[in-house]
C-alpha cells in the first residue's frame, strides 16, 4: 500500500460503539494530550459513524491539516491585522488544535485523513479483514475520510513510480505532502516481518528530498541585529517553496555571499532548509544579466550609517553604535521581552519598533516607566490591550536573576551561562562585582565567556542601566535569604535538540531545556542524556541509536518539562 505522507499533526480518535468519545495527539505514543472539544470542531471527523454494526471500541488513527488554500488566506487575514503569520500550515495546524478556545480552533479550517484503526479485539482492522487495504474500505463505508490517491502497488517498480509521480505533483493537492509512506497490505506478512525496537519492519518512508525554485533577486540588503551583527539577505520576486510563499531568503555572512557569487539582478535557486528556513543554493548563471555588477557588503550600518567593524579572524561585520544605533535597540528590547528572556506577553516587534521611534523607550529599563496614556497613541491600541500589556510588564519584574541575564543581552551569554551566574552570585550586584579569575572558577565558564561579562559590567552606561532596573523594582537578587536555587527537571543532564519539532522552534526548545536546567549541545556523545527528535533527525539521530541514548519527541520533551502543551506562538 502506498500512501500520500501528510504534513500534519497526527491524533488518534476513539469510538464506542460508532459514537465519538475522545481524541487525544500521538504523544511518545503512549500518553498524548487529550484535544477532544478542539477536534470536535473539525467537520471531516463524523461525530458518529454511518451504519449500526460498529466494534464496541474502535480507535481511528490519522493525520489533521490544514489546506493549504486555507492557509494562504488565514495568512493574508493575519496580515492584513499586522498580526505575525504562521510559517506553514503544519504549524497552524498544530497551533489551532491546541488552543484553549474551541472556537478559535473551528474557524482554522482545518480537515482530517485517516489511514488506519484497531479495535478492542487485539488485532488491526475493524472489519477482521485479511489485508489493510480492505479496512480502508470499511472506514469509507462508516464516513471516515479515506485519501483518494492510496495506492496498492503490486511490484517494487510500482512503488518506485507512485513515489517519483508525487514528488513531482506534491503541490498538485490542496495539503501538504513531504513523502510517502509503503506498507505491507497482508497483516499476516506484517506479523510476519515484526518490528525493531523502535519501528516496524512491514512499513517504510521515503521522504522527498528539500523541493528547490528559482526566484529574481531584486535585492540584496543586510540588517543589523540585537548584538551589531550585520547580516545579509536577499529581497526576492515571491515565490512558493515547499507551499509556503517565501519573498526573502538568508546569506549567512559576507564571505557566504562571495562564496556563492550572488548579485542583485540574478536569478537564484532557492530551498527551505530543513523544510522551514528559505536558504540561497546559489544563482542560475545562465540566466545572468550582462554585466552584472559584483555585490560588495557595505561599510556603514543601514540603521545609524556608523563605520561598521570585522576584527580579524571573525566571519561578522559588526556595527560597533550599540548605544545609539536604532536596530539594535529594537532587536535589544525584542529580546528581553522574549520567551527566552522576561517573557513579556504583547511586546511584539511592532510595538517596540514605534516605542522605539517615539523615543519613550532607549532601554530595557524605560519599559517600566511607560503608562496606558502613552500606549493608546500606538497604532491598535486599546485600553484593554494598553493595559494587558502594563500588567505584562509589571509582572516580568519577578522573572528570576537568570532571566534578568540573559535580557542583558551580554554576548556569548545565553540561559545556561546565566544560570550558571545566577546560581554562583545570586545577585546582579555580585555579578557585576566579579572579577575575572571568579567568572574563569566557574565550570562551565570559559575565558571569552568570562571577558564578556566582565568587560559588559564594567561598562558605565551598563552600570546606569543595573541600576535603573533595580529601581524599577525588578528581581536583581535570586532569593533574599541567599539560599540555594531551586531544583529544575533537567538539572545535571545534557540534551541535544535534532530535527523540524511540531511546534516548537529549535530556539524555543533550546530555551525551554535550558530554563529547565539542561545544557544543550550540538553533538551525541555519551554523555548525552537523552536526544529529542523531530522530523529529518539525520545522523545526529543514527548517532543516538549507535550509542543507544534514549530519544523522545516534542510531546515526551514537553511532558517531562510538566507543560501540557507549546508555549502559543506570539
Amino acid at each position: 500500500m502506498c500512501e500520500l505522507k501528510i504534513d500534519g499533526l497526527a491524533v488518534s480518535l476513539l469510538y464506542q460503539d460508532g459514537v465519538f468519545m475522545r481524541g487525544a495527539t500521538r504523544g511518545d505514543g503512549r500518553v498524548g494530550e487529550d484535544i477532544t472539544a478542539n477536534l470536535r470542531t473539525v467537520r471531516a471527523i463524523p461525530a458518529r459513524l454511518s451504519g449500526s454494526q460498529h466494534p464496541s471500541l474502535l480507535e481511528v488513527r490519522g493525520e489533521v491539516y490544514q489546506p493549504v488554500s486555507v492557509f494562504l488566506r488565514l495568512n493574508q487575514e493575519l496580515a492584513e491585522r499586522d498580526e505575525r503569520p504562521f510559517a506553514n500550515p503544519r504549524n497552524a495546524a498544530a497551533g489551532s488544535l491546541r488552543q484553549k478556545d474551541p472556537a478559535v480552533t473551528a474557524a482554522r479550517g482545518l480537515s482530517f485523513w485517516c489511514y488506519g484503526a484497531e479495535t478492542n479485539a487485539g488485532r488491526p482492522g475493524p472489519a477482521r479483514a485479511e489485508r489493510h487495504s480492505d479496512d480502508l474500505e470499511y472506514l469509507r463505508s462508516v464516513g471516515l475520510p479515506v485519501n483518494p490517491n492510496i495506492e496498492r502497488a503490486s511490484t517494487l517498480e510500482q512503488v518506485a513510480s507512485y513515489c517519483a509521480k508525487w514528488q513531482e505533483h506534491r503541490h498538485d493537492v490542496d495539503y501538504q505532502i513531504d513523502g510517502v509512506v509503503i506498507k505491507v497490505d497482508r497483516y499476516q506478512q506484517r506479523e510476519n516481518l515484526g518490528a525493531t525496537s523502535r519501528a516496524p519492519r512491514w512499513a517504510v518512508a521515503y521522504k522527498f528530498p528539500p523541493e528547490e525554485r528559482t526566484a529574481l533577486v531584486k535585492r540584496i540588503a543586510v540588517h543589523t541585529g540585537r548584538t551589531g551583527r550585520v547580516t545579509p539577505y536577499v529581497e526576492l520576486e515571491p515565490v512558493h517553496v515547499g507551499g509556503v510563499m517565501v519573498t526573502s531568503a538568508t546569506l549567512h555572512n559576507e564571505d557566504d555571499v562571495r562564496r556563492k557569487d550572488v548579485r542583485e539582478g540574478d536569478t537564484v535557486i532557492v530551498h527551505r532548509a530543513g523544510d522551514v528556513i528559505p536558504e540561497v543554493v546559489g544563482p542560475v548563471l545562465e540566466k545572468r544579466p550582462p554585466g552584472t555588477p559584483v555585490w560588495t557588503f557595505p561599510r556603514q550600518c543601514p540603521a545609524c550609517a556608523t563605520l561598521l567593524v570585522r576584527k580579524p579572524g571573525e566571519a561578522d561585520w559588526r556595527c560597533p553604535n550599540r548605544k545609539q544605533c536604532p536596530s539594535q535597540t529594537v532587536e535589544w528590547l525584542c529580546h528581553f521581552g522574549s520567551p527566552e528572556a522576561l517573557d513579556i506577553e504583547h511586546l511584539g516587534y511592532q510595538t517596540v519598533t514605534a516605542l522605539v521611534e517615539r523615543g519613550w523607550v532607549a532601554d530595557p529599563a524605560d519599559l517600566y516607566s511607560l503608562n496606558a496614556t502613552q500606549l493608546l497613541q500606538l497604532p491598535g491600541f486599546a485600553e484593554k490591550s494598553a493595559q494587558n500589556l502594563i500588567e505584562a510588564i509589571a509582572a516580568s519584574k519577578q522573572r528570576p536573576l537568570w532571566r534578568l541575564l540573559v535580557g542583558l543581552n551580554i554576548r556569548r551569554v545565553g540561559a545556561h551561562v546565566a544560570q550558571l551566574l545566577a546560581q554562583r552570585f545570586l545577585s546582579l550586584d555580585a555579578v557585576a562585582a566579579a572579577n575575572l579569575e571568579d567568572l574563569r572558577a566557574i565550570e562551565g565558564v570559559g575565558p571569552e565567556i568570562a571577558s564578556a561579562v566582565h568587560d559588559w559590567f564594567h561598562d558605565q552606561e551598563n552600570g546606569a542601566l543595573i541600576k535603573n532596573l533595580g529601581q524599577a523594582g525588578l528581581r536583581v537578587k535570586d532569593q533574599a535569604r541567599g539560599g540555594p536555587v531551586a531544583a529544575r527537571p533537567f538539572d545535571g543532564q545534557m540534551v541535544v535538540i535534532t530535527g523540524t519539532l511540531p511546534t516548537l522552534s529549535r530556539e524555543q526548545a533550546t530555551a525551554l531545556a535550558q530554563n529547565a536546567g539542561a545544557r544543550v549541545t550540538s553533538s551525541v556523545s555519551k554523555k548525552t542524556s537523552f536526544v529529542v527528535v523531530g522530523q529529518e533527525a539525520g545522523s545526529k539521530l543514527a548517532r543516538a541509536q549507535e550509542l543507544d541514548i534514549e530519544t523522545i519527541d516534542e510531546g515526551e520533551f514537553l511532558r517531562r518539562l510538566g507543560r501540557g502543551a507549546p508555549p502559543e506562538t506570539k
